[in-house]
């Protein structure tokens, strides 16, 4: 071995021992700055990660912008501005979050936070945004109506179901509805595997008086018409049963699709329906409300017309005369063709609400503030005891349906209940109207999925709002109620015996033709109130 071979296997000891004795002995080396060279790595280790997590939540506040935006252009209400807004809005709360996190030389706990938080409002706001879309598209487009044919028998019979009542007679007439009373029997006999012994009766008044006198032990019938027999039986749901029920859809039909509602006057037919159930359900309608809308004048009618009209149903009564609510039975275009016919005028649309829309629709506004006539408090049968001021009420939901739906207390009877319905639409109008239906349009949307039913097209609605939010502007809204005098006559729904109604005052429906034909025509109508 050489003189140099030697020496560099002595210097490798060395420098060996010298490692050993620094890592034994726990010696550190520093760098200029003071800081350990491993701690300096560390920190680079630690900062690298850090600002990895801000990359992360930087690309997922990305992505839940996207997702957001997309959401406000699925809904279709927001103005092309207002989409604009929202867009330079959201890249900015992006590009502050990224310079947070691609500037900083430290770990931007700050701007990770404030990320996060963003990311999840996002997320948040495009769920409930897509959710009012869909709520929208189930509310829109309404193009069938559902008719429930039930069995009834006695409330003491012992059948509780169908297969019970299978060598019993049914009582059947055939003069209304009467394909839809011959499904339900070939229905019966389906599902049985046997025809069942029926007896027919010309009318429904002799149909359910032969359940409640024995000569048959069960009835088929519209559901609908329960209400009419309540009125001529007393205590009709509380002595009967229902053991069967058959649904049976059917068209209504519809030439909407054409109406432009932004630059085009149109009218919409609001019914309120007296049952709690599926909102496609024929039933009689004991709100009957036309809004005539011009949206060029901004312009509303609204005509209230009594529940008991007496007039004829289009199509269905054949002339004979029947009460207005019972036109709801055979479904909404009866009505709507019932109300156009009385008023020289064409109805485009129709709106279906039930009791628990309202309560949800005023509030998710946050409440109406409602003028009022009178002076009064309401009953229990209206559904909350409260006393109203004459004047200004502020109402939430039950409230307002409570108001909606008193007539026992106010002088003038149904009367009054339709001004008073009339004051409450005003008052959600002008609501609608009003920058709160940018907090309260979700709430409304996907609240009402289920309650409330119009054949006006997503798009349409959709055009309406946007067009409100665009353009702004105080709608001048004026309100007529339809009068008459009370009677006792046939009707066609039901001949057993006269039934209350309501005589129209023709002097008052002329007044109502000629508002009409002149909010079409452009003009603005005296002693409207405004609403901005």
């Amino acid at each position: 071995m050489t003189q140099s071979e030697r020496q560099r296997k002595k210097d490798y000891r060395r420098v060996q021992k010298r490692k050993k004795k620094r890592l034994e002995g726990g010696q550190r080396h520093y760098d200029r700055s003071g800081r350990t060279k491993s701690g300096k790595v560390k920190s680079r280790r630690r900062n690298h990660i850090s600002r990895r997590v801000g990359f992360v939540l930087v690309g997922i506040q990305a992505a839940a912008s996207v997702v957001l935006l997309a959401a406000l252009f699925m809904l279709g209400i927001l103005p092309d501005k207002y989409l604009l807004a929202a867009g330079i809005v959201l890249v900015a709360f992006l590009i502050v979050t990224a310079i947070s996190q691609f500037v900083s030389r430290k770990n931007a706990i700050a701007g990770k936070i404030m990320s996060f938080l963003l990311s999840v409002i996002f997320i948040t706001m495009s769920y409930f945004l897509l959710r009012a879309d869909s709520a929208m598209s189930e509310i829109t487009g309404s193009e069938y109506k559902l008719d429930n044919m039930v069995v009834a028998v006695m409330a003491d019979d012992p059948a509780e179901k169908l297969e019970d009542a299978k060598d019993y007679t049914f009582g059947i007439q055939l003069k209304m509805k009467g394909d839809q009373v011959q499904k339900t029997v070939d229905a019966i006999n389906k599902e049985l595997g046997c025809e069942v012994k029926v007896k027919e009766y010309q009318s429904l008044a002799e149909q359910a008086e032969a359940l409640h006198n024995g000569e048959v032990e069960a009835i088929i019938y519209n559901e609908g018409y329960t209400g009419i027999l309540e009125e001529a039986f007393e205590g009709y749901s509380e002595n009967t049963k229902i053991i069967y029920t058959y649904g049976i859809k059917s068209d209504v039909e519809s030439k909407t699709a054409n109406v432009s509602v932004e630059d085009e006057t149109f009218s919409v037919y609001i019914s309120g329906i007296d049952v709690y159930g599926a909102i496609e359900t024929n039933s009689r309608s004991d709100v009957n409300i036309i809004a005539v809308v011009n949206p060029k004048t901004h312009q509303v009618l609204l005509v209230t017309t009594p529940r008991d009209y007496y007039v004829e149903i289009p199509g269905i009564s054949g002339g004979q005369k029947d009460k207005l609510t019972h036109a709801g039975v055979y479904g909404v275009d009866a009505s709507m063709a019932t109300l156009g016919q009385l008023y020289d005028t064409e109805i485009d649309f129709y709106t279906r609400v039930n009791f628990t829309s309202m309560i949800q629709i005023v509030d998710a506004l946050g409440g109406v503030d409602v003028e009022s006539e009178l002076a009064f408090t309401t009953s229990s049968d209206s559904g909350q005891v409260m006393d109203v001021v004459k004047g200004v009420n502020h109402f939430n939901g039950k409230q307002a349906l409570a108001f909606s739906r008193e007539r026992q207390n106010i002088p003038g009877g149904d009367n009054q209940r339709g001004k008073n319905q009339q004051a409450v639409i005003t008052a959600m109008i002008k609501k609608i109207i009003s920058p709160a239906i940018l907090t309260g349009a979700n709430g409304i949307i996907s609240s009402v999925s289920g309650n409330v039913e119009t054949n006006m097209t997503e798009q349409q609605v959709q055009d309406l709002i946007k067009n409100q939010l665009s353009e702004g502007g105080a709608w001048n809204i004026k309100s007529m109620a339809a009068e008459g005098t009370g009677d006792s006559q046939y009707c066609y729904s039901y001949s057993g015996k006269p039934l209350y109604v309501t005589q129209p005052n023709q002097e008052s429906v002329a007044a109502i033709k000629a508002a009409v034909k002149a909010v079409e025509n452009g003009e603005i109508l005296q002693d409207a109130v405004v609403a901005q």
